[in-house]
């Protein structure tokens, strides 16, 4: 398996496994089509939101992007195809996100995290700070969390 820079023309492939990820979950339809704006990723922002691939014999198995300035940025997408979750890609995609916001001056990252993936992010030493509004579903809470950066989160 490994990382390299998105690229514009895959859009429509990252939103489609974003989109059965997030599936994954058991949401139901209506949920689901309430979230699609927000899992959609368009071309433009591909590289703006520094979005990285994990990929292997030519699949991608997976996405990470990080919006944001330095000293403080947001994982606002982390992804990985139902079929390979639980195999290691989203703990390789966060590990490089960390490294990577650790080279370009962030000391932190936010995650508002799907309640379902909570147990991920704190288990990959991520400390839940509070809750924010979901922007998809009116009255929905998300697991506030914090990230130190650098590769053991230091």
């Amino acid at each position: 398996m490994r990382i390299r820079p998105a690229r514009p023309d895959e859009a429509a492939l990252l939103s489609a496994l974003a989109l059965r990820s997030k599936a994954h979950w058991g949401y139901d339809a209506e949920f689901m089509e309430v979230c699609r704006v927000d899992l959609t990723l368009d071309p433009e922002r591909i590289e703006a939101d520094r979005t990285a691939v994990a990929e292997a014999d030519g699949r991608v198995l997976g996405f990470v992007t990080l919006v944001g300035a330095p000293p403080e940025g947001e994982l606002d997408m982390l992804f990985v195809e139902p079929d390979v979750i639980g195999r290691g890609v989203g703990r390789f995609l966060l590990a490089h996100l960390r490294r990577r916001a650790a080279e370009s001056g962030f000391r932190r990252v936010l995650v508002a995290a799907d309640p379902n993936a909570e147990s991920f992010y704190a288990a990959m030493g991520a400390a839940r700070i509070g809750t924010v509004p979901s922007g998809s579903i009116p009255g929905r809470e998300l697991p506030l969390l914090v990230l130190a950066t650098g590769p053991s989160g230091d």
